[in-house]
């Protein structure tokens, strides 16, 4: 046999080391230094994670490293991919013991952690980030894509935000001075506060175009006096979450209500995890703030930079022999990206849908997103108008197309098949529910704007009329049974009223072609598939925009009733409460005592319960009476003989003050050094 010369053997050296790097992965080592300074080496990236920054944790998803996170706070299981995440705890008080129970090779921390940090053993690596200005979320996202070689796909993420934030710069640049509005972001609950002058969330007003108050005093949280607000005199405010609690209490009073924003009803919320991190969303939060600012000069075409367009397409799997093709199209309008699911036909269709009632020689259906920045546009149009400028872009006309609209993401389109013999339903699902979920038959109606819940259905049957319209209730009870099955609360009655739907919901059912069917209701098995097809089509929909799944943790289903541990803690009265730090260590030891599956499923169940106490199918509850003194027992570590009162039923349904007050009895009994 030949030999082998050398330089074959050098090829064949090289092609093995080659294959061995694109199998494994990089081996170079990591340098980085931290936002302390503190220098870290890793021969590789790290594989099990714990980030009690929500911030970073939105980051290692974002590029893709999802994978490498072992643990994470309560503050971000709503972010997409984190719903099967252990969590370690709140941002304030993690617990010490989960995170090191998850062997971590990386902890993720900010400067507020000092203490928390001192808790944990030598020789675990500990990553500090602080965020304090603007610029801290590009360095973040550079440090993370390099922590896990993904550093293309960090910058693909600081371009796309880049883009966003020049974007708005060039359009309030138009805007002169003198039409300039002041905007202040609310904070406090007690006392009337807002982030001080050299912070982050300062820089974005001024990034959306904004004048942002200068109170002279530096910090993140500052108080500002009735003198100080009268003074700025702020024609915007803004705040997230609980902040409204502080405009309830102030904005009624002398002086407090005197200011532009409050007499002009332009108090606005948004999301907390876009006011109070710096971060992937950057952009997305400044391009929406600036249009909620300057929405007369947003909504003037004249004034638009980009050309209305389709910038993209990506096509969808409908097997029907009647859909000539469909796509999910990317076009600008307004200077924003919308996305727009586009389905034709190959010849004209009947319709039914409950935004446009019945229609005849529809050759396109569909359903349009409209981004964040245009909701306010949107709103100062008419339906009409917002069709004609989406079918502008698009190339259709109002003639032969018939679309929803929505404020949930096209990329979160769930697309469900269901078949029964030579029977096919397809249902084209989108679906937002965090802000206007409601119970049907209890909630009030006070607005109108397009769906939140929407929903499309494609048969390869030929379906009558009588058969579309039954087809609507068939989707409506897979909905609102999806909705009962995830414990979506309405958003007015939180605490009382599971959701069947949300107050903006349509849906559209397509004719078809085939076989004819003359009913599609619950005793047949085409009311059955378009039933499934919704209900499958619903969870998916809300788990992709929202992040909610059904096993998700308490901590999240305290929040789903506009509930959190730190806000129940401050409204409770104790003569101790008023020591230095006595609430923040309590609500920690509330934290952790829930971070134990069997004392979450004890406030679950009484969430169960309270429900079926106000539906009158439960109608004895003493016998929970106890297992709460059991449960207060079990916390404390002794017999309890007394559950104190620390919430009434006037504030919370019955079983759930019982749980909460039995909860919080066990923990007084614990140390709180």
């Amino acid at each position: 046999m030949k030999k082998m010369s050398i330089y074959k053997r050098l090829q064949v050296v090289f092609v093995v080391f080659w294959i061995s790097l694109a199998t494994v992965g990089w081996a170079e080592p990591i340098n980085i230094t931290d936002d302390v300074g503190n220098p870290i080496r890793l021969d590789e990236p790290p594989r099990q994670v714990v980030s009690l920054m929500p911030s970073a944790t939105e980051i290692i998803f974002a590029v893709g490293a999802g994978d490498a996170l072992a643990g994470i706070t309560y503050h971000s299981t709503a972010i997409a991919g984190a719903a099967d995440k252990t969590i370690v705890g709140g941002f304030f008080s993690p617990s010490a013991d989960h995170v090191m129970s998850l062997k971590p090779d990386l902890i993720i921390v900010s400067s507020f952690h000092d203490k928390f940090v001192e808790q944990l053993p030598a020789g675990v690596p500990i990553l500090v980030i602080n965020t304090l200005k603007m610029n801290d979320a590009f360095h973040h996202i550079q440090l993370i894509g390099d922590l896990f070689h993904r550093e293309l796909e960090a910058s693909e993420l600081m371009k796309k935000i880049q883009r966003q934030l020049d974007l708005i710069a060039r359009k309030v640049a138009e805007i002169p001075e003198e039409k300039r509005k002041r905007v202040m972001r609310l904070m406090g609950r007690e006392q009337i506060m807002t982030p001080g002058n050299d912070s982050f969330q300062n820089e974005i007003i001024r990034a959306a175009g904004g004048i942002a108050p200068d109170f002279g005093k530096s910090g993140s949280v500052v108080p500002v006096t009735r003198e100080e607000f009268i003074r700025f005199n702020p024609q915007i405010i803004y705040g997230c979450g609980d902040d409204a609690k502080a405009a309830d209490s102030f904005f009624s009073q002398e002086g407090w209500c005197s200011v532009a924003a409050v007499k002009n009803h332009r108090i606005h919320s948004f999301p907390c995890d876009l006011t109070c991190r710096a971060g992937i969303h950057l952009g997305d939060f400044v391009s929406w703030l600036s249009s909620m600012i300057y929405t007369d000069e947003f909504s003037d075409a004249d004034h638009e930079l980009l050309s209305r367009k389709v910038i993209h397409t990506r096509p969808i799997r409908i097997l029907l022999d009647y859909v000539q093709d469909a796509e999910i199209a990317t076009s600008i309008l307004h200077d924003f990206e919308s996305k727009s699911l586009i389905i034709n036909f190959r010849s004209p269709m009947a319709v039914v849908s409950t935004l446009e009632g019945q229609r005849q020689g529809v050759l396109t259906v569909g359903n349009h997103y409209s981004p964040p920045p245009c909701w306010a546009l949107n709103h100062s149009c008419s339906i009409k108008e917002l069709r004609a400028n989406l079918y502008s872009v698009i190339g259709k006309t109002a003639e032969n197309a018939s679309f929803l609209f929505t404020g949930a993401n096209m990329d979160n389109l769930a697309v469900k098949k269901e078949t029964f013999k030579e029977m096919t339903v397809y249902a084209l699902v989108t679906a937002g529910v965090r802000g206007n979920a409601v119970r049907m038959g209890t909630d009030t109606g006070n607005y109108y704007e397009p769906g939140t819940i929407n929903m499309i259905f494609l048969t390869n049957m030929k379906l009558s009329p009588r058969a579309m319209t039954r087809a609507i209730i068939s989707a409506t009870e897979g909905k609102t049974a999806a909705l009962q099955d995830l414990d979506i609360r309405s958003t007015y009655q939180p605490l009382t009223a599971a959701a069947t739907g949300t107050g903006t919901d349509n849906i559209l059912v397509v004719q078809g072609d085939g076989s004819a069917i003359d009913n599609a209701g619950g005793h047949c098995k085409m009311g059955e598939l378009i039933a499934r097809a919704a209900y499958a089509g619903v969870r998916e929909a809300i788990f992709k925009q929202n992040g909610i799944v059904g096993k998700r943790d308490i901590f999240q289903r305290l929040a789903d009733r506009h509930l959190s541990i730190s806000q129940l803690i401050a409204d409770v009265s104790c003569s101790l409460c008023n020591l230095q730090g006595y609430k923040k260590t309590f609500s920690g030891r509330v934290e952790q005592v829930l971070l134990d599956p069997a004392y979450a499923g004890f406030l679950e169940a009484a969430m169960s319960l309270s429900d079926g106490v106000g539906r009158e199918t439960i109608n004895d509850i003493s016998f929970y009476e106890t297992w709460c003194l059991d449960v207060a027992g079990r916390i404390a570590g002794k017999k309890v003989a007394k559950i104190n009162t620390h919430f009434s039923n006037d504030v919370l349904p019955r079983p759930l003050s019982m749980a909460l007050n039995a909860i919080f009895t066990g923990v007084s009994f614990l140390p709180m050094q």
